[in-house]
């Protein structure tokens, strides 16, 4: 299949009206200034749980926000009034905070999916663009990851995000939408948020090395990650939601298909800072996994997915983004891979 252009995009999206659950948050923020950009009609709901107004800012009037729950059925339905597609980017993510409460992925990450594909549903939805994660893979020694695997998730954060692919292929059987759920390895970029005990391990390092304090890894820092710039995500998700293919509810992994250490990863993100990787390790996180690599055939043959930035062109824009924006950040320590 050939990969849509930005033309493509301004053709599929213009004046067509979106939803994006979770839209103020990482992923869903970045997704939301690309849909505007090439013309859609985007509307909102995030209860700002984890995401954040100021991402949406800077669009101003081209995003309607609406702050509730996706849990809230009349919410998620007045969201979803209107839209031809629904990205479900709303979830609760960490393995480890998985580990601790694991009722609440059972509530938002599976129930939640549930009150958005209904939505669709009811509301005539054209197709809905499911995140899910390479979690589901699990601690399986085969390399590459590929969609073909048995699914054997090792945290409930992974078994939510597997339930919840069960429930899009359902229903993209058993109702008249269109539906793909897209496997995110390792998502990483600015605006991710460092201010947490459970934050993605790049936007901690970055942090405590600009602020010269010494790292903590978990476990030896051998383990191995597709790490995946942000724009890979929203390029694969607009690929998803104005492709004329029928989608079944496939599940498709979205990576750069390039595997790196944490230890790597570490010294990479001190170079650009221009600093030496200080750093201590820890016990190893329970429900972590130890390597992780996407094969990307799949992608390429249903989307047209090829990666749109490398690692080391999106580690330097990264670092730069915590770098310009510190003062803005709240103090955090330690590193944990999602």
């Amino acid at each position: 299949m050939t990969a849509l252009t930005d033309v493509d995009f301004r053709s599929a999206y213009d004046g067509q009206r979106v939803c994006v659950t979770g839209g103020a948050g990482f992923i869903g923020s970045h997704l939301c200034h690309g849909l505007v950009r090439h013309g859609a009609r985007v509307r909102v709901i995030d209860d700002l749980s984890q995401g954040l107004r100021e991402n949406l800012r800077p669009l101003g009037d081209q995003v309607e926000l609406v702050e509730a729950s996706i849990l809230d059925r009349k919410a998620m339905a007045a969201a979803a009034d209107g839209a031809e597609v629904i990205f479900h980017l709303a979830a609760v993510a960490s393995v480890p905070r998985s580990v601790a409460e694991p009722e609440l992925y059972l509530r938002v990450n599976v129930d939640g999916t549930v009150s958005v594909l209904e939505a669709a549903r009811t509301c005539g939805a054209k197709r809905v663009v499911f995140s899910s994660s390479s979690s589901v893979y699990g601690d399986q020694p085969d390399l590459p990851k590929v969609e073909s695997m048995t699914l054997d998730p090792c945290s409930p954060y992974a078994a939510s995000k597997s339930a919840g692919e069960q429930f899009v292929r359902a229903y993209a059987r058993c109702y008249s939408f269109s539906a793909v759920s897209l496997r995110y390895f390792n998502i990483f970029g600015p605006r991710q948020r460092p201010d947490s005990p459970y934050a993605a391990v790049l936007p901690l390092f970055a942090e405590a090395l600009v602020r010269g304090r010494r790292v903590t890894v978990y476990g030896d820092g051998a383990q191995t990650r597709d790490f995946t710039h942000v724009d890979n995500a929203v390029h694969a998700n607009l690929l998803a939601g104005a492709t004329p293919r029928v989608l079944e509810g496939e599940a498709v992994n979205i990576a750069t298909g390039r595997a790196m250490s944490v230890l790597d990863l570490l010294r990479a993100v001190a170079a650009v800072i221009g600093v030496e990787p200080a750093y201590e390790t820890g016990p190893p996180r329970p429900g972590d996994v130890l390597h992780s690599l996407a094969g990307l055939d799949r992608a390429r043959e249903l989307l047209g997915y090829e990666p749109v930035m490398d690692v080391q062109r999106g580690l330097e824009e990264t670092v730069r983004y915590y770098v310009e924006h510190l003062p803005d950040v709240a103090e955090s320590v330690g590193g944990t891979v999602d």
